[in-house]
């Protein structure tokens, strides 16, 4: 009887096991939503869809902020669609910044690799901010949603590998969202307590209209 029962409980568990996903590899054809891509057939997935080999490669640094961030998000690395995680590289040239920024979809951890990144996040309840210089070998973690920055603290360029508790964490760059659109000035300077000759500075140096 003894052997009975088990041979059922092991067949119920075989089963259930065999018929779950162990993955869900994106089809980015589609559309993506909050929940996710669509699953591709696992018959039209290989082993390099579960590989990313872009992070050896040093950004190009020579813009505006004099950083670049190389991502290994759901869209550039569809074996992570699911699996509540991605990951990037940041590479900040002498006196690069990522400026204030937001990812609405995920938390970040982030491990100096190179050089020295001054790095802090504000509180959304009393506007505490967190400030530390983190040299290499150091990590440090950007609650989700929070406001938060890097700037290279080092004469080298500075490089950090940065990963998110999602596949597709989202980005939304502060300065960029209130100058490089075309909401009118006379609303910005109102919102935003700047005089007119600095927002629209701001819009020009940034490709902002109105």
């Amino acid at each position: 009887m003894k052997m009975l029962h088990f041979a059922v409980l092991f067949a119920l568990l075989f089963s259930s096991s065999s018929h779950a996903a162990d993955f869900c590899v994106a089809k980015l054809k589609g559309a993506g939503t909050p929940a996710g891509y669509a699953c591709r057939m696992p018959s039209n997935v290989t082993v390099d869809d579960f590989v990313f080999t872009g992070l050896g490669v040093a950004g190009n640094t020579t813009n505006i902020i004099s950083a670049a961030v190389t991502p290994a998000f759901v869209q550039q690395f569809p074996g992570v669609n699911g699996l509540g995680l991605s990951i990037a590289r940041l590479d900040l040239a002498p006196a690069g910044v990522i400026p204030m920024h937001t990812h609405p979809g995920a938390s970040e951890i982030l491990f100096v690799v190179q050089g020295k990144i001054t790095a802090g996040f504000i509180s959304s309840s009393a506007n505490t901010v967190y400030v530390k210089t983190l040299k290499k070998g150091d990590v440090m973690v950007f609650p989700r949603g929070l406001l938060h920055f890097q700037i290279n603290a080092a004469g080298i360029n500075s490089i950090a590998v940065v990963s998110f508790s999602d596949p597709d964490p989202g980005l939304q760059i502060t300065d960029f969202a209130f100058f490089a659109n075309d909401l009118s000035s006379e609303l910005l300077e109102k919102s935003t307590f700047l005089d007119d000759a600095q927002v629209k500075k701001l819009k020009k140096v940034l490709g902002g209209t109105g």
